[in-house]
C-alpha cells in the first residue's frame, strides 16, 4: 500500500485538455493495478477557462443558454463523464482532481468523498467559513437548513476498480454570475457562493491551495 499523493499543479488549462490527461493517470494507474504493481495517487489542482460541464446522469434542460449564448459568454460546454449534474467551472474557482487508488488508503468511494469534503470544510474553517454536508447531495455547504443554503464546492467524481478520478470545485474568487445561466447541480431553489464573497475580499488562491494541500493529505494519510 502507498499512501504517498503525488502533488501536481497544471495551472489554468482547457477542461478537455485535463480531462485527457487525467484519463492517462487514471488508466495508468487501473493497468498497474490489474497487473499487481504498486499504484500511485495523484493530486492535481488546476483552474479552468469558463466551461460547463453536464455528468453522465444529468440533464441538459439544466442548461440555460443556447450555443449562441454560450459563445457570447466565452463559454463552452462539455458532456463529461462524471457523476452529478450541471456545474460551472471558471478563472478563480480551484479545480481539484484526486486521482487515488483507494486501496492503498483502506477506504471505499463513500468513505473518499466525506474525506475530500471534510478537508474542504477544515480549510474553510480556517478562513472563518463555517461550512457543512446537505442530506442527499454532495459538496459542501452554507447555512445548511436555512432559506439561506448555499452551496460553496461542487463534487463529482468517476471510479473504476476503486480508482478515482475527476472531484472538486471549490468557489474561490469565482465569477458567481455564471451560476446564473444553470441549474447547478440541477438544484433550483438553492444559492452559490464563494470564499471571497464569503469574506468580501480577494482571496491569495496559492496560499489556498496550501492549506487544502495539507487537509486533503492529513485526511487521507
Amino acid at each position: 500500500m502507498n499512501k504517498e499523493i503525488l502533488f501536481i499543479d497544471w495551472e489554468t488549462i482547457e477542461y478537455n485538455s485535463a480531462w485527457a490527461k487525467q484519463e492517462e493517470l487514471f488508466n495508468e494507474t487501473i493497468a498497474r493495478k490489474k497487473d499487481e504493481l504498486l499504484t500511485s495517487n495523484y493530486l492535481v489542482f488546476c483552474e479552468h477557462p469558463h466551461v460547463y460541464t453536464l455528468g453522465k446522469s444529468g440533464d441538459e434542460h439544466n442548461m440555460l443558454l443556447n450555443y449562441i449564448q454560450l459563445q457570447a459568454k466565452d463559454a463552452t460546454f462539455v458532456k463529461s463523464n462524471r457523476g452529478g449534474d450541471i456545474t460551472y467551472h471558471g478563472p478563480g474557482q480551484l479545480v481539484g482532481y484526486p486521482i487515488f487508488d483507494l486501496a492503498n488508503f483502506g477506504v471505499g468511494l463513500k468513505q473518499y468523498i466525506f474525506n475530500v469534503e471534510e478537508a474542504i470544510i477544515n480549510t474553510l474553517t480556517s478562513y472563518n467559513i463555517q461550512s457543512s454536508r446537505l442530506d442527499g447531495a454532495t459538496g459542501v455547504w452554507l447555512d445548511v437548513g436555512l432559506p439561506t443554503c448555499r452551496k460553496i464546492c461542487a463534487i463529482g467524481v468517476r471510479s473504476s476498480r476503486f480508482v478515482t478520478m475527476h472531484g472538486f470545485a471549490l468557489n474561490v474568487n469565482t465569477q458567481l454570475e455564471y451560476f446564473n445561466y444553470i441549474n447547478p447541480c440541477g438544484f433550483v431553489d438553492k444559492g452559490v457562493t464563494s470564499i471571497e464573497k464569503e469574506l468580501n475580499e480577494k482571496v491569495d488562491i496559492n496560499e489556498l491551495k496550501m492549506r487544502l494541500r495539507k487537509a486533503i493529505e492529513s485526511k487521507f494519510s
